[in-house]
Protein backbone atom coordinates (compact mmCIF):
# COMPACT_ATOMS: atom_id res chain seq x y z
CA UNK A 1 0.00 0.00 0.00
CA UNK A 2 2.60 2.69 0.96
CA UNK A 3 6.26 2.46 -0.73
CA UNK A 4 9.21 4.50 0.49
CA UNK A 5 12.07 4.52 -1.67
CA UNK A 6 15.22 6.18 -1.08
CA UNK A 7 14.01 9.13 0.85
CA UNK A 8 16.01 12.04 2.00
CA UNK A 9 15.44 14.93 4.19
CA UNK A 10 17.90 17.61 6.15
CA UNK A 11 17.78 20.53 8.22
CA UNK A 12 20.81 22.36 7.94
CA UNK A 13 23.54 20.08 8.59
CA UNK A 14 21.46 17.67 10.17
CA UNK A 15 20.76 14.50 7.67
CA UNK A 16 16.88 13.56 9.32
CA UNK A 17 16.12 10.77 6.66
CA UNK A 18 19.03 9.65 5.24
CA UNK A 19 18.15 7.12 2.31
CA UNK A 20 15.27 5.33 3.63
CA UNK A 21 13.26 2.50 1.81
CA UNK A 22 10.32 0.55 3.76
CA UNK A 23 7.05 -0.93 2.65
CA UNK A 24 3.63 -0.97 4.42
CA UNK A 25 1.56 -4.11 3.38
CA UNK A 26 -2.13 -3.67 2.94
CA UNK A 27 -4.02 -4.71 5.92
CA UNK A 28 -1.09 -4.73 8.04
CA UNK A 29 -0.55 -2.95 11.71
CA UNK A 30 3.14 -2.33 10.96
CA UNK A 31 5.09 -0.58 14.03
CA UNK A 32 8.21 1.58 13.80
CA UNK A 33 10.30 2.17 16.33
CA UNK A 34 13.99 3.36 17.27
CA UNK A 35 15.57 6.04 19.61
CA UNK A 36 15.20 9.07 19.77
CA UNK A 37 16.09 11.34 16.49
CA UNK A 38 16.10 8.01 14.32
CA UNK A 39 13.76 10.48 12.14
CA UNK A 40 10.90 8.52 12.80
CA UNK A 41 8.43 11.60 13.61
CA UNK A 42 10.35 13.20 10.00
CA UNK A 43 9.43 10.30 7.86
CA UNK A 44 5.73 10.91 9.05
CA UNK A 45 5.41 14.47 8.25
CA UNK A 46 7.54 13.80 4.76
CA UNK A 47 4.75 11.05 4.03
CA UNK A 48 1.98 13.05 5.39
CA UNK A 49 2.96 16.50 3.41
CA UNK A 50 4.01 18.61 6.18
CA UNK A 51 7.70 18.35 4.67
CA UNK A 52 8.68 18.07 1.13
CA UNK A 53 11.56 15.43 0.92
CA UNK A 54 15.26 16.35 -0.73
CA UNK A 55 15.09 13.55 -3.01
CA UNK A 56 13.45 9.83 -3.20
CA UNK A 57 9.78 8.66 -3.88
CA UNK A 58 6.50 7.83 -1.61
CA UNK A 59 4.40 6.10 -3.50
CA UNK A 60 0.76 5.26 -2.27
CA UNK A 61 -1.10 2.55 -4.05
CA UNK A 62 1.37 2.76 -6.79
CA UNK A 63 1.25 6.50 -7.24
CA UNK A 64 3.27 8.81 -5.92
CA UNK A 65 2.36 11.52 -3.19
CA UNK A 66 5.28 12.86 -2.34
CA UNK A 67 5.64 16.64 -2.44
CA UNK A 68 1.68 17.35 -2.55
CA UNK A 69 0.37 19.29 0.09
CA UNK A 70 -0.94 17.80 3.39
CA UNK A 71 -4.85 18.87 2.11
CA UNK A 72 -4.24 16.69 -1.13
CA UNK A 73 -2.62 13.66 0.50
CA UNK A 74 -5.27 13.55 3.55
CA UNK A 75 -8.02 13.22 0.28
CA UNK A 76 -6.28 10.18 -0.53
CA UNK A 77 -7.38 8.87 2.53
CA UNK A 78 -4.36 9.03 4.71
CA UNK A 79 -4.90 10.09 7.79
CA UNK A 80 -2.16 10.51 10.81
CA UNK A 81 -2.12 11.65 14.64
CA UNK A 82 0.58 13.97 16.37
CA UNK A 83 2.89 13.21 19.82
CA UNK A 84 1.11 15.86 20.90
CA UNK A 85 -2.83 15.48 20.53
CA UNK A 86 -4.05 18.41 18.14
CA UNK A 87 -8.02 18.44 19.57
CA UNK A 88 -10.24 21.37 19.23
CA UNK A 89 -10.12 22.75 22.76
CA UNK A 90 -13.05 24.82 22.34
CA UNK A 91 -15.71 22.45 21.00
CA UNK A 92 -17.36 19.43 22.54
CA UNK A 93 -16.40 15.80 21.01
CA UNK A 94 -19.05 15.58 18.59
CA UNK A 95 -17.97 19.24 16.83
CA UNK A 96 -14.33 18.20 17.32
CA UNK A 97 -15.66 15.18 15.07
CA UNK A 98 -17.92 16.99 12.80
CA UNK A 99 -16.14 19.55 11.27
CA UNK A 100 -13.75 16.65 10.08
CA UNK A 101 -15.59 15.47 6.73
CA UNK A 102 -14.44 17.18 3.42
CA UNK A 103 -16.95 19.22 1.10
CA UNK A 104 -19.35 20.12 3.53
CA UNK A 105 -22.11 22.40 1.62
CA UNK A 106 -22.35 24.02 4.86
CA UNK A 107 -18.85 25.65 4.18
CA UNK A 108 -20.34 27.58 1.33
CA UNK A 109 -22.35 30.35 2.61
CA UNK A 110 -24.65 30.39 -0.75
CA UNK A 111 -25.77 26.59 0.25
CA UNK A 112 -26.69 28.30 3.39
CA UNK A 113 -29.28 30.44 1.71
CA UNK A 114 -30.38 28.21 -1.24
CA UNK A 115 -29.77 24.84 -0.35
CA UNK A 116 -30.55 25.05 2.98
CA UNK A 117 -32.40 21.22 3.20
CA UNK A 118 -29.53 19.90 1.72
CA UNK A 119 -27.66 21.14 4.29
CA UNK A 120 -29.26 19.95 7.20
CA UNK A 121 -29.38 16.60 5.69
CA UNK A 122 -25.69 16.29 5.13
CA UNK A 123 -25.29 17.84 8.81
CA UNK A 124 -27.30 15.10 10.13
CA UNK A 125 -25.83 12.61 8.20
CA UNK A 126 -22.03 13.09 9.76
CA UNK A 127 -23.93 13.92 13.01
CA UNK A 128 -25.28 10.44 12.99
CA UNK A 129 -21.52 9.13 11.95
CA UNK A 130 -19.99 10.88 14.72
CA UNK A 131 -21.99 9.55 17.41
CA UNK A 132 -21.60 6.20 15.57
CA UNK A 133 -17.84 6.34 16.19
CA UNK A 134 -18.03 8.27 19.50
CA UNK A 135 -19.96 5.21 20.35
CA UNK A 136 -16.93 2.84 18.65
CA UNK A 137 -13.91 4.19 20.66
CA UNK A 138 -16.59 4.41 24.18
CA UNK A 139 -16.26 8.27 24.48
CA UNK A 140 -20.42 8.87 23.67
CA UNK A 141 -20.94 9.54 27.62
CA UNK A 142 -18.73 12.51 26.62
CA UNK A 143 -20.46 14.11 23.60
CA UNK A 144 -20.82 17.03 24.98
CA UNK A 145 -17.85 17.93 26.93
CA UNK A 146 -15.05 19.90 25.54
CA UNK A 147 -12.14 18.54 24.72
CA UNK A 148 -10.18 20.37 26.49
CA UNK A 149 -11.02 19.23 29.39
CA UNK A 150 -10.70 15.58 28.44
CA UNK A 151 -7.46 13.13 30.33
CA UNK A 152 -4.44 12.50 27.91
CA UNK A 153 -5.56 9.13 26.70
CA UNK A 154 -9.26 10.31 25.83
CA UNK A 155 -7.59 13.09 23.54
CA UNK A 156 -5.61 10.03 22.34
CA UNK A 157 -8.83 8.20 21.58
CA UNK A 158 -10.49 11.49 20.39
CA UNK A 159 -7.27 11.51 17.69
CA UNK A 160 -7.94 8.39 16.85
CA UNK A 161 -11.86 8.77 16.23
CA UNK A 162 -11.24 11.92 14.28
CA UNK A 163 -9.13 10.14 11.78
CA UNK A 164 -12.01 7.55 10.74
CA UNK A 165 -14.68 10.16 10.01
CA UNK A 166 -12.10 10.50 6.93
CA UNK A 167 -12.90 6.69 6.07
CA UNK A 168 -9.31 6.44 5.88
CA UNK A 169 -7.37 3.47 4.21
CA UNK A 170 -4.07 4.51 6.06
CA UNK A 171 -3.59 5.22 9.66
CA UNK A 172 -0.69 6.68 10.74
CA UNK A 173 -0.26 6.92 14.12
CA UNK A 174 2.69 8.89 16.49
CA UNK A 175 3.06 7.57 20.04
CA UNK A 176 -0.76 6.56 20.72
CA UNK A 177 0.03 4.74 23.38
CA UNK A 178 2.03 8.20 25.28
CA UNK A 179 0.79 9.53 28.58
CA UNK A 180 -2.04 6.83 28.58
CA UNK A 181 -3.19 4.75 31.42
CA UNK A 182 -3.48 0.72 31.00
CA UNK A 183 -7.49 0.87 31.30
CA UNK A 184 -7.58 3.19 28.14
CA UNK A 185 -4.58 1.78 26.32
CA UNK A 186 -6.50 -1.58 26.61
CA UNK A 187 -9.12 0.37 24.64
CA UNK A 188 -7.10 1.80 22.15
CA UNK A 189 -5.70 -2.07 21.25
CA UNK A 190 -8.92 -3.25 20.54
CA UNK A 191 -10.01 -0.52 18.60
CA UNK A 192 -7.04 0.09 16.37
CA UNK A 193 -7.11 -4.36 16.16
CA UNK A 194 -10.95 -4.18 15.82
CA UNK A 195 -10.23 -1.29 12.56
CA UNK A 196 -7.53 -3.69 10.78
CA UNK A 197 -9.26 -6.80 11.05
CA UNK A 198 -13.16 -5.77 10.51
CA UNK A 199 -12.74 -2.64 8.41
CA UNK A 200 -9.53 -3.38 6.11
CA UNK A 201 -7.75 -0.64 7.80
CA UNK A 202 -3.87 -0.27 7.24
CA UNK A 203 -1.54 1.03 10.49
CA UNK A 204 1.81 2.37 10.67
CA UNK A 205 2.62 3.39 14.36
CA UNK A 206 5.17 5.06 16.16
CA UNK A 207 5.75 3.51 19.51
CA UNK A 208 8.64 3.68 22.31
CA UNK A 209 6.30 1.07 24.71
CA UNK A 210 8.30 -2.05 23.11
CA UNK A 211 5.83 -4.65 24.81
CA UNK A 212 2.95 -2.83 22.77
CA UNK A 213 4.45 -3.00 19.78
CA UNK A 214 5.68 -6.70 20.12
CA UNK A 215 2.22 -7.52 20.88
CA UNK A 216 0.09 -5.42 18.49
CA UNK A 217 2.26 -4.91 15.39
CA UNK A 218 3.53 -7.29 12.75
CA UNK A 219 5.82 -6.55 11.03
CA UNK A 220 7.76 -4.60 13.04
CA UNK A 221 10.32 -2.16 11.54
CA UNK A 222 13.51 -0.44 13.23
CA UNK A 223 14.72 3.15 12.08
CA UNK A 224 18.66 4.21 12.82
CA UNK A 225 19.94 7.39 12.19
CA UNK A 226 17.33 8.69 9.42
CA UNK A 227 17.17 4.93 7.87
CA UNK A 228 16.22 1.25 8.15
CA UNK A 229 17.88 -0.83 10.57
CA UNK A 230 15.96 -4.06 10.49
CA UNK A 231 12.65 -5.63 9.51
CA UNK A 232 10.64 -8.37 10.79
CA UNK A 233 8.32 -10.41 12.92
CA UNK A 234 8.33 -9.72 16.46
CA UNK A 235 10.38 -12.60 17.30
CA UNK A 236 12.71 -11.95 14.61
CA UNK A 237 13.56 -7.99 15.90
CA UNK A 238 13.79 -9.58 19.49
CA UNK A 239 16.27 -11.73 18.32
CA UNK A 240 18.20 -9.13 15.92
CA UNK A 241 21.91 -8.06 17.73
CA UNK A 242 21.68 -5.14 16.55
CA UNK A 243 18.15 -4.22 17.56
CA UNK A 244 18.88 -5.80 21.15
CA UNK A 245 22.30 -3.91 22.10
CA UNK A 246 21.28 -0.27 20.61
CA UNK A 247 17.59 -0.40 21.10
CA UNK A 248 16.15 -2.79 23.41
CA UNK A 249 18.52 -3.10 25.92
CA UNK A 250 18.75 -7.03 25.80
CA UNK A 251 15.63 -7.52 27.85
CA UNK A 252 14.54 -9.81 25.50
CA UNK A 253 17.09 -12.16 25.34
Amino acid sequence: MLEVKGLLKSFGGVQAVNDCSLNVQKGSITGLIGPNGAGKTTLFNLITGFYKPDGGEILFKGNRIDGLPPHQIFRRRICRTFQITREFAHMTLLENLMVMPENQLGEKIWNAWFRNEGVRKQEQIFRDKALEVLEFVELIHLKNEYAKNLSGGQKKLLELAKTLMADPQLILLDEPGAGVNRTLMRKLVENIKSLCLDRGVTFLIIEHDIDLVMNLCNPVIVMSEGKKLSEGTPDEIRGDERVLEAYLGGQYR
